[in-house]
């Protein structure tokens, strides 16, 4: 662990070494699932740049200067922090380069280039990069060719490929991996998320190595609405339209943003996906022991006569809902489609 960063030590060696030989880039992009750490990291590495007790190429922070105490606060000189507003689709481009008005004398992109305050760097964040328009990139693109001296920018997403190709070209790109599942059990025990450790170590195994995902799995009004949907699934005939409904509903109890919607989807279809998977395991001769619910669901669904080909075939659809969750398409649409497929699947005919 580095200053309570988890599972990220090979990337602090990688840095230590580019500074210890003076290589440090200019510009990153932070890639990997959300809620793994990587604005932790970004944060905890602006620290170690701009602390005044301890040399750089350490990478250990003091975390006592009044450089890392203001670090921390989000209130050093030095330190640029920016990222999408709760209310637009994207980062507008007055984030970088000012309104219309003050076109080149504020902004991201103005403040960067001023000489630092306080040490030898000036450091950017910008946090949900996934959300930049070719404006915004655009925007960025003269200061990504001509970085400042001493200044380094870290951009903050989930995928390269999400990125444009403007962007991705003039960028080292740094990609995280999912947390280890102990150590998403030990957070959630740590952080006060869960009190057991035995509802820790479930919800970490269905994480994904995500905190964020494994703080949305914590809350028990996704477990009552899991049961409710795989409880539907084992059943026959499968009430497509009711559960459609049921879903939809606690999908939009999400909220009015979308990615916390698509977010919820995906944790159900997920679960849809589990149960299919260890019916095909059950018809095979294999379904592990230590799920006794999830065994109990499964027996149900092969008693009403769901089959090896029908579970196949139910998976298949599932990860082809999963791959439209993305593409802005209407939820309940989405849903009341997907499990009318399921449904057809589990016909007598289908059975037959």
């Amino acid at each position: 662990m580095w200053h309570g960063i988890y599972d990220h030590d090979e990337m602090v060696a990688r840095f230590r070494e580019a500074l210890s030989r003076g290589r440090l880039a200019s510009t990153f992009l932070f890639v990997g699932p959300a809620g793994v750490g990587k604005r932790a990291f970004a944060l905890k590495l602006a620290q170690a740049l701009l602390c005044q007790e301890r040399p750089e190429a350490q990478l250990e922070p003091c975390e006592r200067c009044p450089a890392c105490v203001q670090v921390a606060a989000g209130t050093h000189p030095d330190l640029e922090i920016v990222g999408k507003p709760r209310d637009k689709s994207a980062i507008p481009v007055e984030t970088f380069i000012g309104d219309p008005e003050h076109r080149m004398r504020e902004g991201l992109c103005h403040r960067i280039g001023l000489k630092p305050f306080m040490g030898g760097r000036k450091v950017a964040i910008i946090d949900d990069a996934d959300f930049l328009n070719p404006e915004g990139a655009n925007a960025l693109l003269k200061t990504l060719e001509e970085p400042p001296p001493r200044s380094v920018l870290i951009l903050i997403g989930t995928s390269a490929d999400k990125q444009l190709p403007t962007i991705r070209s003039r960028s080292q790109i740094i990609r995280f991996r999912p947390l280890a599942e102990e150590t998403v059990e030990r957070l959630l025990i740590d952080r006060e998320i869960v009190g057991d450790q035995a509802e820790a170590r479930r919800i970490a195994s269905y994480s994904g190595g995500s905190m964020a995902q494994a703080a949305d799995l914590a809350d028990p009004e996704l477990w009552s609405a899991r049961g409710d949907l795989l409880g539907a699934l084992a059943r026959w005939p499968v009430e497509s339209f009711q559960t459609a409904q049921a879903m939809s509903s606690f999908v939009d109890a999400a909220g009015k943003e979308a990615p916390l919607r698509r977010a919820r989807s995906r944790l159900m279809i997920d679960f849809a996906i589990e149960l299919f998977r260890a019916m095909v395991r059950r018809l095979d001769g294999d379904l592990p022991a230590d799920h006794p619910e999830l065994a109990a669901l499964v027996e149900q669904a092969v008693k009403n006569g769901w089959t090896e080909p029908a579970a196949v075939s139910a998976v298949e659809r599932s990860l082809e809902s999963l791959s439209h969750i993305d593409r802005n398409v209407n939820q309940a649409t989405m849903i009341e489609s997907w499990l009318d497929d399921l449904a057809a699947l589990a016909t007598p005919v289908a059975r037959a």
